[in-house]
């Protein structure tokens, strides 16, 4: 795109424009300044409130996609980019699935993590190969994360994963941005502008990382990865995950401390099955018998004993 068509076409977005309750925030003592910070940031839950039923619309597919075998993959640059690598790379601990399951793909690949490389967002066609070095397919959901509505590295990804025959999801803070019009599914929280121009890894990045939480923690709950609201499927993976693991059983079972490291051990620390075995007095073979008829679901497991 030429310079001067670029320019109209950012002066249009509203997460570019000016905001007329910061135009002095020069001026103030940091205090000040962080209050009005605040001020901005407290206009985000309520912007993301607005479209809901199109986030639960994303999940209902993405968990649908999780019991075909199928994955999710975010795709974005910049701010964007890393806060779905970043949703992406907590999924494993967090619900024990593994790291192929949700993956975050950002322009530049993962330098760009830590290492701006914008550039990499301007090409239609880095997008598509990102989804092919993966074997996309469309078994599949694609979430195209960006601020602006226009990289043109989700644009060529969401117009890939639309030819495959995926399901495309589009996260943006613009109304009626393109990214929107291509995507089956369009999320766009409009948090206005930003506090400091343009800097969409204020109040956008912000939404963006609470509808990023949203859809994977409630496609996982979809898929059995919680009892109640205990995350039953984490994986003890150190000291800390271990004392949690420990806790989680207790508070699903009202079980002693001493109980809870006993049954964990004999499990391997497998939280959901040392709480079935704990609530239904099954021992492990038939324990894991019952999730496994149940489809991972902890509730019903037990339910039906």
């Amino acid at each position: 795109m030429a310079k001067d068509a670029l320019i109209a076409t950012l002066s249009q977005l509203v997460s570019e424009g000016r905001n007329p309750d910061t135009m002095d925030i020069d001026l103030l003592p940091a205090l000040d300044i962080v209050r009005k910070m605040n001020q901005q940031d407290a206009l985000v839950p309520l912007a993301i409130e607005k479209v809901l039923p199109e986030i639960a619309k994303a999940v209902d597919k993405i968990a649908e996609a999780f019991q075909s075998g199928g994955r999710l993959i975010y795709m974005g640059a910049g701010t964007s980019g890393r806060l779905g690598v970043l949703d992406a790379s907590e999924c494993p601990p967090t619900f024990g699935v593994s790291d192929k399951m949700v993956i975050g793909l950002i322009a530049g690949g993962p330098e760009a993590i830590l290492k701006a490389k914008e550039g990499a967002e301007d090409s239609l066609e880095l997008g598509k190969a990102d989804l092919q070095a993966i074997n996309f397919t469309e078994q599949d959901v694609v979430v195209g994360i960006a601020a602006s509505g226009r990289t043109p590295y989700v644009i060529g990804a969401l117009n890939y994963a639309n030819a495959v025959g995926a399901t495309t999801v589009a996260l943006s803070c613009n109304p009626d941005s393109p990214i929107a019009d291509i995507a089956d599914i369009a999320i766009s929280p409009v948090v206005g502008p930003e506090a400091l121009t343009g800097s969409t890894r204020l109040k956008s990045g912000t939404a963006q990382k609470l509808v990023l939480n949203m859809l994977t923690t409630a496609s996982m709950i979809r898929i059995g990865k919680s009892y109640q609201n205990l995350m039953v499927d984490v994986k003890a993976t150190n000291e800390k995950l271990v004392a949690r693991a420990a806790r989680i059983v207790i508070q699903a079972t009202d079980c002693s401390e001493e109980q809870a490291k006993q049954v964990l051990a004999q499990t391997d620390y497998d939280v959901k099955l040392a709480i079935l075995m704990l609530l239904t007095g099954l021992e492990k073979q038939q324990a894991q018998n019952q999730l496994k008829e149940h489809k991972g679901f902890l509730r019903s497991a037990a339910e039906a004993s």
